[in-house]
């Protein structure tokens, strides 16, 4: 049996690692998995989203406020936010691309 690839943190995913990651969302039941690159320096202020995300980053990237204190994801890291959740998102100089899964049924 070939060992699952996990990302590296900091490092480009493979298109190994990608596949794989979108092989967990599926298994862990994320009904909607996407590809979404977002732009240079937005910010989105506080809000919520009704699903669960999980999201592999890229390219770029994001800091992400939880309210425990912001933390800066780059491409190989893993990204995740419950539903309900408030929190906030700042994309970095260069945009942000991103896999992300969102799963709308309550685990």
């Amino acid at each position: 049996m070939t060992p699952t690839p996990t990302p590296t943190p900091n490092a480009v995913p493979t298109q190994a690692e990608r596949e794989a990651f979108e092989a967990r969302l599926r298994a862990e039941g994320y009904d909607e998995i996407l590809t979404k690159t977002l732009a240079p320096n937005a910010v989105i202020p506080d809000h919520t989203h009704p699903f669960d995300v999980l999201a592999l980053v890229l390219e770029g990237e994001a800091t992400i406020d939880c309210g425990q204190g912001p933390r800066t994801y780059r491409p190989g890291d893993l990204l995740e936010v419950e539903r309900d959740v408030v929190h906030s998102e700042h994309y970095g100089p260069n945009g942000y691309t991103f896999i992300v899964g969102r799963r709308h049924a309550p685990r």
